[in-house]
């Protein structure tokens, strides 16, 4: 039974892949390309680039918890919005809002292949997130 598109992006985001690098691979066509505008700039990713910044970014996060707050499909795309919340390893008893993301891929062979993505940093106002139910957190 093949999973369908929604659960193929969901899945990934809540995997931890930062800690669980498989994750990676499992998820992501190995020809998936990432087109990503953020506060820093633009990037052009692929799989071995997400998994060289997820290994990176283990070395300073003790947890990543993704919170989705909305996800859309149709037909082969998905559209996801969510916040990265993380624990420091300095800090490993705080969880903090890092950024607000929302992205569209596309699904080749029960894989995630090109994803276009925003993000900016988070707010730490629990007023600007609001959770997939429409309800303040």
């Amino acid at each position: 039974m093949s999973i369908n598109a929604k659960s193929v992006v969901s899945n990934f985001y809540m995997s931890d892949f930062f800690n669980e690098l498989d994750n990676v691979k499992k998820y992501l066509h190995p020809e998936m390309e990432l087109f990503w505008n953020a506060r820093t700039g633009y990037s052009h990713m692929n799989r071995e680039d997400i998994l060289t910044m997820a290994s990176e970014a283990s070395k300073s996060f003790d947890s990543v918890r993704c919170d989705i707050t909305h996800l859309l499909e149709e037909g082969d795309n998905v559209t996801i919005r969510f916040t990265y919340f993380v624990r420091m390893i300095e800090n490993p008893n705080e969880e903090v809002p890092v950024a607000h993301f929302m992205a569209i891929w596309s699904i080749k062979d029960g894989q995630m292949h090109r994803g276009y993505q925003m993000s900016q940093p988070a707010e730490e106002d629990k007023e600007a997130m609001i959770s997939y139910r429409g309800v303040n957190l």
